[in-house]
């Protein structure tokens, strides 16, 4: 469960980094239009709905983002399910379809499903898992030949509309019951006076993650239990010292305490961490201060780091209690930033507004230390701070490739003393590292890894590995999983003292291209091939599905029927790769191909799958052959072992 918490956590960091700016624009749009929102100035009209643009559809965000992070490589289809899951109960679950569906009018719906829309991170929380989960599921399903089109990735979204309709039903039933039992809570605790304002603000934050704190914030803020706290205040009506106490006590941790708490994570970060959660803080922070918009931070460390999240509740509590008791009130519109609170100096009904600013230096002081305590003693895994981080690191400058694109010349080489795709099965990163699921972390080649400059390698377990990058970490991973999903991209970089790169040469390693067992070439049953008409070669009768290239060099063909490639060799030397045994009359069917005409690959790419239960009902060969078709260029080609095991050399090939 906690590595689970933690996977949400760092899915969350791609939809929160978008926070910050979007906040910063609706802030300074509303200050420049505090009463009209825009509706008296075109360019805090501009602001906000440039703001709104991503603030108003936290929901949708979180759901695509948490998809695409949650699953196992990072694919777009997984982010395309996310989406699907959102709209799914945004389509079924609305107010006005509960209206058609129950056939009583839309303003007798319960108010509950009014908070089902694009806003609701409870929903998009939801959605992204379902959808992550799909895809890890289903993403390389294999349906009968009559539906094969939606094989594979093409099923997910369709799985996942599937449950999240199941899903949405029975939220039908029971989103309004929770959502009723909140209100009522949040009225029960409106007569409780300052501790009412406490249990208020612990349970406004604690409820975030959810989507369910608007449910308590209608209560107090709005006229739905006749408090009406934000609309009274910009009044100036009501009571001097009571009306803006369910408002006054959000300033303090907004704007002082949030970003004190920001200041502990950063010094609590790993030294090497410390940069890249600077940038993270420093920018959350601003937003929590200026604008009230507090999700970038929280979000942060909320799933990461939950205790901490609790703790931070508590204290909003603790501030919302202070503030109340002492009668100290200001109020908001957008939220409790500082753009809010210095126009709320000039509404007559604020009563001693700037101790706020008195009781925020204070919980400043005891955000930071709680912070800072709670982070140590428990070893919390806040940003900067995550697990396996004890080995040292080094900035990604100490490594420097010449070339159009260093990163795909990086990652080839790091894939490939990996294994390939034969060894790797799985593609993940943090901000410094790879994190990479491989069948057998004994046959990676580490100093391979470290030649190409990387600072350092750590072996988790037999199927867990870590390569230490840097800060563009990033971008070595998006090449990585391009190689295993065969989009590879020309590598024409050269790795700075790195002995991986090496240029064409008159000798080289030939690769297995699949399980199976290596065949000669003239006992295969086409005397096309067995006859050497086509050139010197070898075949494998595989046991596995994955076809990966034997050579490095450039692909020079795709057969329109996807059974044969051609491969022109960094020797000179051009390859075929057949794919099964007069499979030309199987129009592609049984395969799926990963290159395309004038890619570069290296050995040990994936070149396609192969339906060997399709070929085999067909009535077909699968043998694979790997042939020379310019073989007068040919000065001799060996293969020394019988055994074929992908992407393991089992002879050399060279040119005259």
């Amino acid at each position: 469960m906690k590595a689970y918490l933690q996977r949400i956590g760092r899915s969350l960091m791609l939809p929160v980094a978008t926070l910050p700016v979007a906040a910063l624009f609706m802030g300074i749009g509303y200050w420049i239009d505090p009463s009209g929102w825009g509706g008296n100035n075109i360019l805090a009209a501009f602001l906000i709905k440039a703001g709104g643009t991503i603030l108003d559809n936290l929901g949708i965000l979180f759901a695509v983002g948490l998809a695409y992070g949650m699953s196992k490589d990072k694919d777009g289809a997984a982010a395309l399910a996310g989406l699907v899951a959102f709209l799914t109960p945004m389509t079924l679950v609305n107010s006005q379809a509960v209206a058609l569906f129950t056939k009583v009018d839309v303003e007798k719906v319960n108010v509950a499903f009014g908070a089902i829309n694009n806003k609701n991170v409870f929903i998009g929380i939801l959605a992204g898992l379902v959808a992550a989960a799909m895809y890890n599921r289903f993403s390389g399903v294999k349906l009968p030949m009559a539906l094969s089109f939606f094989s594979g990735k093409r099923a997910v979204p369709i799985v996942t509309a599937g449950l999240m309709a199941i899903i949405s039903a029975l939220l039908i039933f029971i989103w309004p019951p929770v959502y009723n039992a909140l209100v009522a809570f949040g009225e029960m605790i409106s007569s409780m006076g300052p501790l009412g304002a406490g249990l208020y603000g612990f349970f406004n934050r604690l409820l975030i993650p959810t989507g369910l704190h608007h449910a308590l914030n209608n209560v107090f803020w709005f006229n739905l239990a006749g408090i009406d706290d934000i609309g009274k205040f910009w009044a100036s009506e009501g009571t001097k010292g009571i009306t803006g106490m369910y408002q006054a006590g959000f300033f303090p941790v907004m704007m002082f305490g949030l970003p004190a708490g920001a200041l502990a994570i950063y010094q609590c970060a790993k030294p090497e961490k410390k940069k890249v959660t600077a940038s993270l803080m420093v920018a959350a922070a601003f937003a929590s201060f200026f604008t009230g918009v507090t999700e970038p931070l929280e979000f942060s460390f909320m799933f990461v780091a939950w205790p901490l999240y609790v703790v931070h509740a508590a204290l909003t509590g603790i501030s919302m209690f202070i503030a109340a008791a002492f009668h100290w009130t200001a109020g908001f519109n957008f939220s409790a930033g500082f753009i809010d609170f210095f126009l709320s100096l000039r509404v007559p009904i604020a009563n001693k507004p700037y101790m706020l600013i008195v009781l925020g230096i204070i919980m400043a002081v005891i955000y930071y230390v709680t912070f800072m305590f709670v982070i140590k003693k428990f070893n919390l895994m806040t940003p900067g701070r995550e697990e396996d981080d004890d080995e040292a690191t080094e900035d990604i400058d100490q490594f420097v490739a010449s070339g159009d694109d260093k990163f795909a010349a990086i990652a080839n080489q790091i894939y490939n003393a990996l294994g390939g795709a034969a060894n790797v099965t799985a593609i993940d990163n943090c901000t410094t590292r790879l994190r990479l699921q491989v069948k057998d972390t004994g046959s990676v080649d580490q100093g391979k890894i470290k030649r190409t400059g990387m600072p350092g390698v750590k072996v988790i377990d037999g199927n867990n590995i870590q390569v230490i990058v840097g800060t563009e970490v990033q971008f070595v991973a998006d090449e990585m999983t391009r190689l295993h999903h065969g989009g590879a991209k020309p590598t024409n970089a050269v790795i700075k003292e790195s002995a991986s790169v090496k240029t064409a040469s008159k000798k080289q390693e030939i690769f297995a291209i699949s399980d199976g067992t290596v065949k000669d070439i003239t006992l295969v049953s086409d005397d096309v091939f067995s006859q050497k008409m086509m050139g010197e070669g070898f075949a494998v009768t595989p046991t596995d599905d994955a076809v990966f290239t034997p050579v490095a060099g450039v692909i020079t063909s795709v057969f329109p029927t996807k059974h044969a490639v051609g491969i022109k060799a960094d020797n000179g030397l051009e390859i075929l790769v057949h794919m099964g045994i007069d499979t030309v009359s199987l129009k592609g069917e049984p395969f799926t191909v990963f290159v395309t005409e004038g890619q570069q690959v290296g050995h040990g790419q994936m070149l396609a799958k192969m339906d060997l239960a399709k070929i085999t009902a067909s009535g077909k060969d699968t043998d694979i052959m790997v042939v020379c078709t310019n073989s007068n260029e040919l000065a001799k080609l060996e293969v020394s072992s019988q055994i074929s095991k992908a992407n393991d050399v089992i002879g050399t090939i060279t040119s005259k």
